[in-house]
């Protein structure tokens, strides 16, 4: 081709030489008249373009300007116009009647009526139309849309109206890329080999491929932006993304016609700005580098382009305004090269327009472009506008980072929505160019998904750099997924910061995807609020008593000088960390007087509240029962129930509690339960789990674990055993206590076999010995028995004795034990003592005062801690176990129900219709008790006999209807577990026939449940776990998930819905604010929100509310779903969350094409289903092989995110 350019160049010379006359017959080659006679076209047409702009000299001043466009680039065109004292006219489509850009202009007028929202902004005649009945005197088209269609120009020229850009004949010979990619060649400007004309087929394209070989790009030959835009890397490829293509230049640009051309690995993306008058002179104003891109779209633009070689400078740029003055370019314009390694650089196209990123050059050059285009199409030349070439220079660097409602961390699938928070990043350097960017703009998926150009200027790369990425930290934007965690990691990048990179830059730096996830913590505590107030709580709610208005009183802790609180003083744990376990548990056993371990924090809320004393509490009270609890034996706040229950029913996290209570009370040991093999849950796990957990329980600042197990099952104790040794913490290995050792007729649970489950215990290496009363049947004389009998075989071993006081006869049971050589009781501060949690702390501490069982505490201490108890647990009011229980009952000795399970158990019945049959549901505890055996009843074993009895009394059977129906029943899978041995095995074997009847054939377990277990890959679940909630998850929530899966995954979605909800206070938490109420919610150490409540709205037509807010003086809002109401709307069901079958759209946007069918088989990462959104299509992959089952979706049809689109099986 270069050759034959030659040939026809030195054939021009020679045509217009003297001797042209005398060859006159002679004839050219076919081939050469050809290329001569376009060459001939291109000048004539040239010519005509150059005598339009000519023309436009006579024209008259413009005075009123519309601008075929919306968004960003319409206000951008408005405010230049405002500025040179033109009156401005929007239009905008149905979906855009509350854009930004109707209300920055004069005028603004509707189109497109009934038309989908791209297609009204390509309404040529009704633009027209409003432009000739408005006395409108020229017209802007923007970029996109109808920016590159000479049709358009042709037709605003047709109507008398002058058109700001070129004319529609160079319009249309740069907008189509095969015309452009011709008249560079003409005009001696080096392209890429490519087709000569668009390729009509896929079989066309292919043919081409095979020709030049791939790598290849299509293009559309009607637009840019990256649409219709595919690279093909694979033969096999070629049909597919013809097709994509093809669809979507079609819908972007209303022309789906693509050419082909060989793709140039690893180049530069360097493009030249122009400016053309109408008298024929072209400036440039230098280079812009457009190399960070990403699906073949800029997102960083540079100006001037980093570290470019002079040389080349000058080349491509003489060479971009060649080709403009060979076309007769007039206007604005951007000649597009990609730039090699070697500095070998080749023409790619013309935009015909304005760029997006117009921007940086302005910022440069001090050219004002906007300006400058309106001037010349009203005829004044580049000379008159003093744009002269010499007069034009760079001035330091610019950079724009395109920020777009993109999640980077789903493949920048667009997002859609409400924008509840913009907050803008400002300063010296920074210009933002934006439109939609205001709290509570809707972003549609209808158009592009653009927000906000933010450029910064700056004397050099580096520091235009360092102000973008300062103002990129500034923004706060919630409600819409940005892109903004992707920028900031661009321009922190090391390659950025160079100044070179290519357009290979993105795809080679996966760090580039590497996100801190924002914590947005602010708007989603609004919206959690709003749920409350919206929706009522969202936490299961167990009685009718609501919480008082009250504040508790925390006692003052002693403070220094300068006000701060001093040092708590020594305690027991000062000799357990310096000691160590051993000579910790010598030194209780040498201790004169009796010590106390506090339950408060733990059982005692267990027990008589549901276990729903949340951290924000504790952490209140913490440093003053450091200061003045200093001599108790231990403090227990940790494991049992309150584990799991922190994160079903509290939403927080129960390793984050333990951090807290630890920083707050460095001095006292801390105590938890801990289920032998059953850790902290109510199964069995790999003993590597049992092992870990301890690990980190330790390690986080637990230090005694009471290790048990629900049927005294040695190995299963024994492994809670080892696991706490290995850790470094003191084991004490408890007995659980049932029946009555002082009754001669009870034989089964007697004096010798807790003695020889003792003595099994001491030989596993065991520190303590716990004695476990769950249920408070230890009465005094059998504490008596009991005591004195372990402490007579083993003298040197403390002994710790816990029960509960459901019959009210706690206190002289632990005065009993204690007077027998008990070293350890437990106790509960006063308020939160009695009925089933444990005896009361200031009993005790009165009963020993002067006496050799002195505990070293004073009852004015004792009333003080109790008082804020007292005050705190009316906050808790709807979970009171006195809503149904009014005192201590004594036929606890009969039912034998443990105290932690009572008033649980209580709840249970209220919620299956049980409420007013509660006494026999009790009495119907204890034949299901004997019914499975006479099982030692803690939790598990006590939920085993619980579902049973409830479920006896719902069906109305009895002892013996059991047994004799026990094939036929459908029993509570906890009962099923217990008979298939999942628990361990039960004192005196298993109840036959019955286990065999309620196993139906299952196969029982022989031996340890958890010996038979895999160990648990924890790599492979944190894995998951981050897969599956896109954050960054710790060691210590990767074991929260290994003992409760469920449960840690709906903690985790809450939590990232919600919030840190643990910081706000008890009645907010449960209840959610008063109207005009204020509340502060301290989120860190120096960070304070302060929310006023303002008002919840009326009911929209999609069944949501909206609530409003004020937060740190500022107005906030969020959205919010009335449940109740939503119950009569219509609504598209959503995909199932971890169900791989369930197929739900990745973004918002449309069906375009279904490539499957009901009943079809596919194979994993097959394409089933195209969608588009905001001008973007993505093809949806079957992420399993299976049968399609279910299609829930038709073409056209408008989808959210998440909507369901097929079920696969």
């Amino acid at each position: 081709m270069l050759r034959l350019q030659a040939r026809v160049f030195h054939l021009r010379q020679w045509a217009s030489s003297p001797l042209t006359s005398a060859s006159a017959g002679y004839r050219l080659p076919d081939s050469l008249r050809q290329v001569l006679q376009q060459q001939q076209q291109r000048q004539q047409h040239a010519k005509a373009a150059t005598s339009s702009g000519q023309a436009r000299t006579n024209r008259k001043p413009i005075k009123k300007l519309l601008v075929a466009n919306r968004g960003e680039i319409a206000i951008r065109v408005f405010r230049a116009c405002t500025e040179m004292g033109i009156r401005t006219v929007a239009i905008y489509s149905e979906q855009d009647i509350n854009q930004m850009h109707r209300q920055k202009a004069d005028e603004s007028y509707l189109i497109g009526k009934g038309l989908p929202p791209v297609a009204a902004y390509l309404n040529i005649p009704e633009i027209i139309e409003i432009a000739q009945e408005n006395d409108v005197d020229a017209i802007h088209p923007g970029y996109g849309f109808m920016s590159e269609r000479s049709d358009f120009a042709q037709a605003v020229i047709d109507a008398g109206i002058a058109f700001v850009g070129p004319s529609p004949q160079v319009v249309y010979q740069m907008g189509d890329k095969v015309e452009a990619r011709q008249s560079a060649i003409n005009a001696g400007v080096q392209v890429v080999p490519g087709s000569p004309g668009p390729v009509k087929s896929a079989e066309e394209a292919h043919k081409f491929c095979q020709e030049y070989g791939v790598p290849v790009i299509f293009k559309a030959a009607f637009g840019g932006g990256g649409r219709g835009m595919r690279v093909v890397k694979h033969i096999d490829e070629v049909e597919e993304n013809y097709n994509r293509a093809y669809s979507e230049a079609l819908s972007a640009f209303g022309n789906g016609a693509l050419f082909i051309e060989k793709f140039i690995e690893r180049p530069r993306h360097i493009e030249v700005q122009l400016l053309g008058d109408s008298a024929g002179g072209v400036v440039h104003l230098f280079e812009r580098d457009c190399s960070v891109q990403r699906r073949h779209q800029k997102v960083v633009e540079i100006a001037p382009a980093p570290q470019l070689d002079a040389d080349v400078r000058t080349k491509m740029a003489n060479d971009a305004v060649r080709l403009a003055k060979f076309v007769g370019y007039e206007n604005a314009g951007t000649v597009e090269f990609l730039l090699d390694k070697s500095g070998q650089y080749y023409f790619i196209e013309v935009n015909a327009r304005l760029q997006v990123e117009h921007t940086v050059t302005e910022q440069v050059t001090g050219v004002d472009l906007v300006q400058s285009q309106i001037r010349i199409t009203e005829g004044r030349t580049l000379e008159e506008l003093d744009l002269t070439q010499d007069k034009i220079h760079l001035n330091g660097c610019a950079i724009q980072c395109r920020m777009t409602t993109e999640d980077p961390a789903r493949n920048f699938q667009p997002d859609t929505g409400r924008i509840e928070v913009f907050r803008s990043g400002e300063g010296m350097g920074i210009r933002l160019d934006s439109a939609s960017a205001f709290a509570g703009a809707v972003i549609s998926p209808y158009y592009d998904s653009l927000l906000v150009k933010v450029i910064a200027h700056a004397r050099d790369h580096a520091t235009a750099s360092s102000k973008m990425l300062r103002a990129l930290k500034e923004f706060r934007i919630r409600g819409v997924k940005t892109n903004i965690p992707f920028l900031l990691n661009v321009l922190q990048n090391e390659k950025f910061l160079s100044g070179v990179v290519d357009t290979y830059f993105i795809d080679e730096n996966p760090q580039l995807f590497q996100f801190q996830a924002s914590q947005n913590r602010a708007q989603k505590l609004l919206y959690y609020l709003g749920q409350v107030m919206v929706n009522g709580p969202q936490t299961p709610i167990a009685t009718n008593i609501l919480p008082a208005d009250i504040i508790p009183t925390v006692p003052n802790v002693p403070v220094d000088a300068s006000g701060r609180a001093t040092k708590p003083p020594a305690g027991w744990r000062n000799i357990l960390v310096s000691e160590g376990p051993e000579a910790f548990a010598k030194k209780v056993r040498q201790h004169k007087g009796l010590l106390l371990m506090d339950t408060t924090m733990r059982d005692a809320h267990q027990s008589l509240l549901a276990t729903r004393v949340r951290t924000y509490d504790l952490d209140r009270i913490a440093p003053y029962v450091a200061h003045n609890f200093n001599p108790l034996f231990s403090l227990e706040n940790w494991g049992g129930a309150t584990f799991d229950v922190a994160m079903r029913f509290l939403h927080e996290c129960p390793w984050d509690r333990l951090d807290l209570l630890r920083k707050r009370v460095p001095n006292i040991p801390f105590q938890m339960l801990l289920r032998g093999a059953n850790a902290v849950g109510y199964t069995n796990y790999p003993d590597n789990v049992v092992f870990k957990f301890c690990e980190h329980a330790v390690k986080h600042g637990m230090d005694i674990f009471r290790i048990f197990d629900s049927l005294n099952y040695v190995p299963n104790i024994v492994v809670g055993m080892d696991a706490v040794g290995t850790a470094g913490g003191v084991i004490e290995a408890a007995i659980s206590y049932t029946g009555d050792v002082s009754d001669p007729s009870k034989t089964k649970y007697d004096l010798n076999y807790y003695l020889d489950l003792t003595e099994q215990l001491v030989k596993a290496g065991t520190h303590i010995i716990g004695i476990k009363d769950m249920a408070g049947l230890l009465r005094p004389k059998a504490a008596t028995l009991l005591v004195t009998s372990i402490r007579d075989k083993y003298p040197d071993i403390p002994i710790h004795v816990h029960t509960h006081d459901t019959a009210g006869a706690g206190v002289a049971s632990m005065l009993a034990a204690a007077e027998a050589g008990a070293d350890v009781v437990d106790v509960a501060v006063d308020s939160m003592s009695g009925m089933t949690s444990q005896p009361s702390m200031g009993a005790i501490v009165a009963s020993c005062e002067r006496t050799p069982l002195e505990t070293g505490f004073d009852l004015d201490t004792v009333s003080a801690y109790s008082a804020y108890w007292e005050q705190t647990r009316q906050l808790y009011g709807p979970f009171e176990c006195t809503a149904t229980m009014k005192s201590g009952n004594a036929d606890i000795y009969k039912n034998e129900i443990p105290g932690g399970q009572y008033t649980n158990l209580q709840f249970q019945a209220f919620s299956l219709g049980l409420a007013d049959q509660f006494e026999e549901v009790k009495k119907m505890y204890s034949v299901a008790n004997m019914l499975l055996g006479d099982l030692p009843k803690v939790t598990p074993s006590s939920k085993v006999v619980g579902d049973l009895a409830q479920f006896m009394v719902q069906n109305k059977l009895t002892s013996e209807l059991v047994e004799e129906k026990a094939a036929e029943l459908s029993f509570p899978s906890s009962v099923v577990e217990f008979f298939q041995g999942a628990l361990g095995e039960p004192p005196g074997g298993y109840p036959e026939p019955l286990r065999t009847k309620v196993l139906k054939g299952v196969k029982p377990i022989d031996g340890r449940p958890g010996a038979s277990l895999e160990p648990l890959d924890f790599g492979a679940l944190k894995e998951e776990l981050e897969k599956n909630h896109n954050i960054q998850i710790r060691d210590l929530d990767v074991v929260s998930a290994a003992l409760y899966p469920k449960v840690m995954t709906e903690y985790l979605e809450f939590r990232n819905m919600y919030g840190p909800v643990d910081c706000l206070d008890t009645k907010t938490f449960l209840f959610g604010p008063k109207t005009a109420a204020e509340i502060e919610v301290s989120i860190e150490k120096g960070k304070t929100l302060v929310i006023k409540t303002l008002a919840k709205g009326d009911l929209n037509k999609n069944g949501m509310r909206e609530v409003f807010f004020e937060l740190n003086g500022q107005l906030r809002s969020v959205m919010i779903k009335d449940e109740d109401a939503s119950k009569t709307i219509s609504t598209h069901p959503k995909a199932l969350k971890g169900v791989r079958g369930s197929v739900g759209a990745p973004m918002p946007g449309e069906v375009v094409d279904i490539k499957v069918k009901e009943g079809d088989t596919v194979e994993k990462g097959q394409a089933i289903l195209v969608l588009s959104a905001m001008k973007m299509e993505m093809v949806v992959a079957a992420p399993m092989s299976g049968t399609v089952k279910l299609l829930a979706v038709t073409p056209k049809m408008k989808l959210e995110g998440d909507d369901l689109l097929m079920e696969i099986e």
